[in-house]
């Protein structure tokens, strides 16, 4: 495995420099979208310490973001950072507060406001108690899901659902813990079953779902990846399942172009969307049947302002289908009979983590 030191080894002088151009621009865009542009440029650094992920030094005007942290994290856990950073700087520079600790009733207030995290670490830490005991429930039944039978399999996925949406019915009306994950790698561009399962995820899983753009600092490219926002439980349950889906419509075309003997992989596309497809038509059946024995979820308004907080400006765009396709047809049909499983061995063979080892 390799380390963090062999990794910034291997980081060019290059790629340093356009790591530290890319944090410049998402700067840029953060001081006009967050504090509508009244922060000064600072000088910026790409720090080689490991003790920290950032900081901003008020004497030197320096904002630095560590090679641990763009090196050993998720690019969206980077721009989080470079908030954090950038709140400490305006506090400073723009409201001129300087009695207080570094992470005083002024800073707080600022990070409340704008929807940024006060905790030096940029990340969110997970809680155990009840979000852990749903996680392990829902991790059993998904096991039993995996039964040769195939009315077994369909109620223990069903059971598990219901699980997740009493979970959510009940939960309290105070604003909970939230936090994000980012799944997949990222990529240049997304296909439409990539997309669909976005779409499942929001309609289905509880969570918010955003594709984004994100930097890879190892390659100085950009790419996409989907992004997602719930409680703890929820994201568990929505990374589950996304790697789950994306494994089992890769499965299936590879069995559906064995059956149909099929040479290339020109309709591979168009089968995995309908796969999806036929899934996401499975769920709202599912739905359905649920809201007609009285559990109604009617959403969460404090997760979509905590989102929208973290977003402000969301861009809608509407893409091409293959729903025509008769390929599409077929998935379709393959799709509306998956079931939602997790098989009984300790580690996931979907590389969805679910109380199994992450192996991102």
């Amino acid at each position: 495995m390799t380390t963090t030191r062999e990794r910034i080894e291997e980081l060019t002088a290059e790629l340093e420099e356009q790591c530290l151009r890319a944090v410049a621009a998402e700067w840029f865009g953060l001081n006009l979208l967050f504090f509508k542009g009244k922060l000064k440029r600072p000088a910026f650094v790409l720090a080689r310490e490991s003790a920290r992920l950032g900081y901003w030094d008020r004497e030197t005007r320096t904002l630095a973001i560590t090679h641990a942290c763009a090196l050993e994290h998720p690019w969206p856990v980077v721009v989080d950072v470079l908030k954090h950073e950038m709140a400490h700087q305006f506090v400073d520079e723009v409201e001129g507060v300087f009695g207080e600790s570094a992470h005083g009733p002024r800073f707080r207030e600022v990070c409340n406001r704008l929807g940024i995290d006060a905790r030096a670490s940029g990340t969110r830490p997970r809680d155990a108690s009840d979000e852990d005991r749903v996680i392990e429930k829902v991790a059993r039944l998904l096991a039993l899901a995996g039964s040769a039978s195939p009315h077994e399999a369909e109620a223990a996925m069903s059971a598990a659902r219901r699980l997740m949406l009493r979970h959510n019915i009940d939960a309290p009306a105070t604003r909970r813990d939230y936090g994000t994950r980012v799944l997949g790698t990222p990529k240049g561009r997304t296909t439409e079953h990539e997309r669909r399962v976005g779409m499942l995820l929001g309609e289905h899983f509880f969570v918010e779902v955003l594709w984004i753009s994100v930097y890879v600092p190892t390659t100085g490219k950009r790419g996409h990846v989907l992004e997602i926002a719930g409680t703890e439980a929820n994201l568990a349950m929505a990374e589950y399942a996304f790697a789950f889906i994306h494994r089992a419509a890769e499965d299936a075309w590879k069995a559906h172009k064995r059956a149909a003997k099929l040479k290339g992989n020109a309709d591979r596309r168009a089968y995995m969307a309908g796969v999806v497809a036929g899934f996401h038509r499975r769920l709202d059946a599912d739905a359905r049947h649920a809201k007609e024995s009285g559990l109604v979820w009617v959403g969460d308004a404090d997760l979509h302002v905590f989102f929208r907080q973290r977003h402000p400006r969301i861009i809608h765009v509407r893409r091409g289908s293959q729903a025509g396709r008769e390929a599409f047809g077929a998935g379709h049909d393959t799709g509306q009979k998956l079931v939602l499983h997790r098989p009984v061995t300790g580690a996931s063979e979907q590389r969805g983590r679910l109380l199994g080892p992450s192996t991102h």
